[in-house]
């Protein structure tokens, strides 16, 4: 042994001296870290194996605290038994033969194990287990069932998240391992929107070396030992974030109001009637589809109206609403869904109710729906055709049966509640007379669109708002609508010289270029054979730019084989049923229409669609592709095939695709380059080269010269307020906004309009003017105008809650502190710049204007904090709000996600949950995320270990714990802000440096955040 080394073995003999007068059980870390080092210092000391050994083995002798010697090789520790009798596996029973840290594949094939065998070795060694896969099968439970039996007797704990999917699930597999297993089980029951085929386990282990295996074996006989199966092994060790995906998902999942806890007991047989009715054997008689036992519930989607309605309502006191949602999407359950929580529950009072549409078939839904909704077989009355209502409290009644009626006999307050149905469908005067005659306390319109076939735009009837829409990208994601596959065509033809009128292409110059095209026509043959697997099968729409062009292309389809007809406005309507009467029933393939949206074209069987015409309208495009959107059991998939030629620098790719996607016109961009790989399921949206190139070209053309168009269109239009505006010309505020120096004040000018003078501070500021379109609570939104207005008080005139106000507007204008030696200085600095303050109120008020969300005061030691529960915040207010941010601590100065704040015992943490925004990042998706509307899963710094004062003030719940989350870092402003998720308080916690944590908070997150940002988000 080496002099040094003697050495060091004598330091720790002096050291053992020391600590022997103390109980070394309180300190065992003192004598660990020591040995460690000694043993480390030793190693270092030569790099040949067997001195190396000797060195290791003469430590252990002097300390005399070893039995045997370190032998030569060394042995692998294969698994760990409990040598209790509930935990002893049999005789002879072997770990996973693919090794707890590797990855692998398998097939079921020759020469490798069977997953049922692997499968039984991973439950013997797991600690808990986790189970999800579409159905569940008797027999693949008895291949398990000894080592089922085993983790029962453990109490390890089993989930299982399955559906009813296609009715093969066996009710008495549940059943068995619910009672003999003692799993937890949950069920996706909604046949018709079951989206869940995944089969995979998940096998976790308090060692951390967890496991799981993912791919197409349900838990069913073939799956497990004989069918050509592929499933993926995956492990802790080598594959981790793939883990921490499944984890995530799963447990959304188990935390999804759509997956039902099964009690055998109690749900025997609503559990078989869902299966019958999954397979076929029977079908249900319910308007309504999420029926929960006896209580009908919404979807995420429609949960995220009913919220949008409610926050219209006692938010901003507008009582004529407008919901726009996709035919088939459930606007009437939304409606009932409405009225029910109008009601009062206590006294059972219903407010009187008059619901109104143009056809009995709707009616009669109708009134089945609000009576499911409401659980009373006996509410409502109709009137329509010969039928009239007696006690005339709750009626259902057609537009004509009003009319005949007279509206005006009906008392002007003779109901609370006023809901008219598809509004688009009927005349405006018809609906006006109604609309100007009755008062009731609350109007709901409902409509798939809110743009007529006469060029109407029903949202004039109420103020020109939506209250609530179903985007295209959300019924998609819902899976409520068919998946599209989109196709861009380049067709050559040239439209630069074509005149452009009113925001729209001259319809007649159109036509001209359309009609009689051969080459054209012989393009659209082409891709359409190309694109379409048997032509002759299809269902198809064309839309036309007149008359004349339909009926050429009906022309060219019928001489090239494919049976076509062209139908307008001008059709007789006899004739136009049996255009599609001939197309269902495939004698014809093909209608092309013109002047024709929605009416006359509703059939639900459409496959394919092609716009044979440039779409200036967003609205029309969605109409005209929403014909073929319709689900039926037979379609897959929409086809669609837009052809796309040289265009004037007027024309707005962005708009319709933007409409498509969801996308922002600079996302889309991005989205074009790199084809879309974001869409919902099943959807494609597919260019051509040259197609690609001049959409490409379009869009970046109109980033580049928006703003004189801008100036042009502000122009011609004449002095306006910001508002009218935006409402007039279809301008988006981030257009105005977003861009270096741009604003609404330089708008003006360059626009020759007047504007109110400001000073050399004036450039800089207006830049920060973004920073202030998020504000979305009355109290701040009042507060800003206030400080805002020409005789705004000076700094040390204002209430202590009035000043932290003012220092969070202070702060959002100068982050850095603007150089200015006091608040006071700030604010009286603003006051010079009266141009500056006029856009700032504007822009404010806007913002509260479009307010989604309800704002909750915080309580108990924070209610003098000016933050509100789900309200949107930069980080500069927040940190005004908390008293962190002053002139001597900056703002601009904290760059951590998190903040302790000790005057105030808060910690903060700002979550932005999309790390990289450039591409998908599969390292970061899973740190941060909602698991529920009312869990979230975080994960603290890396270097915060849970015996710290930070990580036991978060596991302690000794301090204030709030929690600010966005999804992306930046919006179509600039830096996108938090939303503020309130109070959370601590429900579990797992590893070190970091700590993942379980957060529940005290307010449920608002459903459309929760739905976008949920990891298993459609």
């Amino acid at each position: 042994m080496t002099a040094g080394l003697q050495d060091q073995l004598a330091s720790y003999d002096a050291l053992r001296a020391e600590v022997d007068a103390v109980d070394v059980a309180d300190q065992p870390h003192v004598l660990s870290r020591h040995l460690q080092s000694v043993i480390e210092r030793a190693l270092t000391a030569t790099k040949d194996p067997a001195a190396r050994l000797a060195l290791v083995n003469g430590v252990l002798d002097h300390l005399n605290e070893a039995t045997d010697q370190v032998s030569d090789p060394p042995r692998q520790l294969l698994r760990l038994v409990d040598d209790s009798p509930f935990g002893q596996p049999p005789a002879g029973a072997i770990r996973p033969r693919t090794p707890l840290s590797d990855a692998a594949l398998l097939t079921n094939t020759h020469g490798e194990p069977s997953l049922g065998a692997e499968l039984r070795a991973e439950l013997d060694s797991s600690d808990t287990v986790d189970l999800l896969c579409a159905f569940v099968k008797w027999h693949g439970i008895r291949l398990l069932e000894q080592e089922l039996g085993r983790i029962k007797r453990r109490g390890t704990p089993f989930r299982v998240v399955t559906t009813t999917y296609m009715g093969a699930t066996e009710r008495a597999a549940l059943d068995r391992l619910v009672r003999e297993f003692d799993a937890q089980v949950k069920i996706q029951y909604d046949a018709q929107r079951t989206r869940l085929h995944a089969k995979a386990w998940m096998f976790r282990r308090n060692t951390g070396f967890d496991t799981a295996y993912v791919g197409s074996s349900n838990l069913s006989r073939a799956a497990l030992l004989d069918g050509v199966e592929w499933n993926v092994r995956l492990s802790h060790v080598g594959t981790p974030t793939l883990l921490e995906k499944f984890s995530a998902t799963f447990n959304t999942y188990w935390n999804d109001r759509s997956f039902e806890s099964y009690d055998p007991d109690v749900d025997r047989d609503r559990l078989d009637d869902a299966l019958a009715e999954a397979s076929g054997r029977s079908q249900h008689s319910r308007v309504t589809i999420s029926l929960s036992g006896l209580e009908v519930r919404p979807y995420p989607y429609q949960q995220e109206m009913l919220e949008a309605l409610d926050v219209e309502r006692t938010v901003h006191g507008r009582h004529r609403n407008l919901l726009v949602a996709a035919t088939g999407t459930g606007k009437t359950v939304v409606a009932a869904l409405d009225y029910r929580g109008l009601c009062n529950e206590e006294t059972g009072d219903r407010p009187s109710l008059l619901f109104v549409a143009h056809r009995k078939e709707i009616l009669e839904q109708s009134l089945r729906t609000y009576r499911e909704v409401l659980s009373d077989a006996n509410f409502g009355e109709l009137h329509v055709g010969g039928m009239r209502p007696e006690r005339k409290e709750h009626v259902f009644a057609s537009v004509q049966s009003l009319t005949a009626y007279g509206v005006a006999n009906i008392p002007q307050d003779a109901y609370d509640i006023v809901v008219i149905d598809e509004f688009h469908h009927a005349e405006a005067r018809t609906y006006r007379r109604i609309l100007d005659h009755l008062t009731p306390r609350e109007l709901l319109g409902l409509t798939a669109t809110s743009e007529r076939t006469d060029g109407t735009d029903v949202r004039s009837f109420f103020g020109g708002r939506t209250a609530a829409e179903l985007r295209l990208w959300d019924a998609l994601g819902a899976d409520l609508l068919c998946p599209f596959h989109y196709f861009a065509v380049a067709d050559g033809t040239d439209l630069r010289d074509i005149s452009w009128k009113r925001g729209r292409y001259d319809e007649d110059e159109l036509s001209k270029i359309y009609t009689g095209n051969h080459a054209r026509a012989a393009i659209v043959l082409k891709q359409l054979k190309d694109k379409v697997l048997d032509p002759g099968g299809m269902r198809a729409l064309g839309f036309c730019v007149s008359v004349a062009h339909a009926e050429f292309m009906a022309k060219a389809f019928t001489e090239a084989g494919v049976p076509a007809q062209a139908v307008s406005g001008t059709t007789p309507p006899a004739e136009r049923a049996q255009a599609l009467t001939d197309l269902r029933e495939r004698r014809v393939n093909i209608l092309f229409a013109a002047d024709l949206f929605n009416e006359g074209l509703d059939l639900p069987d459409v496959d394919t669609v092609l716009f044979l015409r440039p779409t200036e309208s967003a609205t029309v495009f969605l109409q005209q592709l929403g014909r073929g959107l319709r689900r039926t059991r037979t379609k897959p998939v929409l086809t669609v095939l837009d052809f796309v030629g040289y265009h004037r620098k007027e024309f707005r790719f962005d708009a319709k695709l933007r409409a498509l996607t969801g996308h922002t016109r600079r996302g889309l961009e991005r989205e074009i380059e790199r084809g879309f790989p974001f869409l919902p399921s099943g959807c494609q949206i597919v260019m051509d080269r040259q197609a690609q190139t001049l959409v490409l070209e379009n869009i970046r053309s109109q980033i580049a010269n928006r703003w004189q168009q801008m100036v042009a269109e502000l122009r011609s239009y004449g002095d306006q307020d910001l508002g009218s505006f935006l409402d007039e010309s279809g301008v988006e505020l981030s257009d105005i906004l977003r861009r270096g120096s741009h604003s609404w004040t330089r708008l003006r000018r360059d626009a020759g309009l007047v504007t109110r003078e400001g000073s050399v501070l004036e450039e800089r500021l207006l830049k920060r003017i973004r920073a202030f379109a998020h504000v979305d609570d009355r109290r701040r939104a009042e507060s800003y105008e206030h400080l805002l207005s020409d005789d705004a008080p000076a700094y040390a005139d204002l209430s202590p809650a009035e000043q932290r106000m003012a220092r969070m507007l202070f702060f959002s204008l100068w982050p850095d502190g603007g150089g200015h030696a006091s608040y006071d200085d700030g604010l009286i600095a603003l006051r010079r710049e009266r141009a500056t303050r006029d856009e700032l109120r504007s822009v404010v008020d806007l913002s509260f204007d479009a307010a989604r969300h309800h704002a909750f005061d915080l309580t108990g030691s924070l209610a003098q904090v000016p933050l509100k529960v789900h309200a949107q915040y930069q980080r500069e207010e927040v940190l005004a709000a908390l008293d962190y941010a002053s002139l001597q601590r900056k703002p601009n100065s904290f760059r951590e996600g998190v903040l302790y704040v000790p005057e105030l015992n808060v910690d903060a943490f700002f979550v932005t949950l999309t790390k990289s925004e450039a591409d998908y990042s599969p390292t970061t998706l899973y740190r941060d995320y909602p698991i529920s509307p009312t869990l979230f899963h975080w994960e603290s710094q890396s270097t915060t270990s849970v015996a710290s004062k930070t990580g036991q003030r978060y596991l302690s719940g000794s301090s204030s714990v709030l929690l600010f989350a966005r999804e992306k870092k930046t919006d179509e402003f600039g830096t996108a802000p938090y939303l503020f998720l309130g109070p959370v308080r601590h429900v579990e916690h797992k590893g070190d440096r970091p700590i993942a944590i379980t957060w529940e908070l005290a307010q449920a997150m608002p459903t459309d955040f929760f739905t976008s940002s949920s990891v298993a988000a459609g």
